[in-house]
């Protein structure tokens, strides 16, 4: 498996192209201005900081893992340093959706994945003006979680935990429209599927949904296959870490994949 990913990872950077081979005029800026924006920015520094924390600590807990698991360590008793070393989104990630989400500007964040809530903090500061809801199976995880978002002052999250199945289609429901989606959790093709179907009656055409790791798996990459080939989906963007969804009107149906 781990072989695999490697080999789609090559494969993918000698098939993406920068933002000069875009010929999308949306996605051109959307890469120019966002993806490829490596200015530093006031908010990483304390994100940053709190991720730095998590690393040295090291008290142990018990994870509940409700999902696919891990690649990288299937032991249920884990260190908390343990986790921020191996499941956190990288610095580079984690800003990259900062930036894509601060670029969208929702006024609603559903994310799917808390973890130890890292990422979380970064779409919180992307838009504090947004209703961040973000879900977790592990409540153990869900509990430093929580402590971060304390210690970071975000006041616009909220935290569920629980089964993905049960608290997902009950966040949908309530919502008028989904404005942005991050799915981080349970990567298997059933359940990926199963999460951009639950989405798809409360979508606009400004909505975004983003897949993470969906070269995770066989399972994973035929989710995306079958995402991006949905009637209602018209730019999809292959970062090979996150895949971007978007439901344009009046555009036409394009694929894109770029470096990062």
């Amino acid at each position: 498996m781990v072989l695999q990913f490697f080999a789609d990872y090559l494969k993918h950077q000698f098939t993406a192209k920068t933002r000069h081979g875009t010929h999308s005029p949306f996605v051109y800026k959307l890469a120019d201005e966002v993806i490829y924006d490596f200015s530093a920015k006031s908010v990483y520094k304390d994100i940053e900081a709190q991720r730095k924390k998590l690393l040295a600590d090291q008290k142990l807990i018990t994870v509940t893992d409700l999902g696919a698991g891990s690649h990288l360590n299937k032991n249920r008793t884990k260190k908390v340093a343990q986790i921020a070393k191996n499941a956190l989104k990288s610095p580079k990630l984690a800003q990259l959706i900062y930036r894509i989400a601060a670029n969208h500007q929702p006024a609603n964040i559903i994310e799917l994945g808390t973890c130890l809530g890292i990422t979380t903090a970064y779409l919180s500061k992307a838009q504090p003006k947004a209703n961040v809801l973000t879900i977790e199976g592990c409540p153990q995880t869900a509990e430093v979680a929580y402590k971060n978002f304390n210690e970071l002052g975000l006041n616009n999250v909220e935290l569920q935990v629980g089964n993905f199945n049960d608290l997902l289609p009950k966040a949908i429901e309530e919502s008028t429209q989904l404005d942005f989606v991050y799915i981080d959790g349970n990567h298997t093709k059933e359940a990926t599927l199963n999460y951009f179907e639950w989405c798809l009656p409360k979508l606009t055409e400004n909505s975004l949904l983003i897949f993470d790791d969906i070269y995770w798996s066989e399972g994973m990459k035929q989710a995306w296959e079958e995402i991006k080939a949905h009637p209602e989906v018209t730019i999809t963007v292959d970062l090979f870490w996150i895949g971007l969804v978007y439901f344009r009107k009046g555009q036409a149906k394009e694929h894109f994949k770029l470096k990062i």
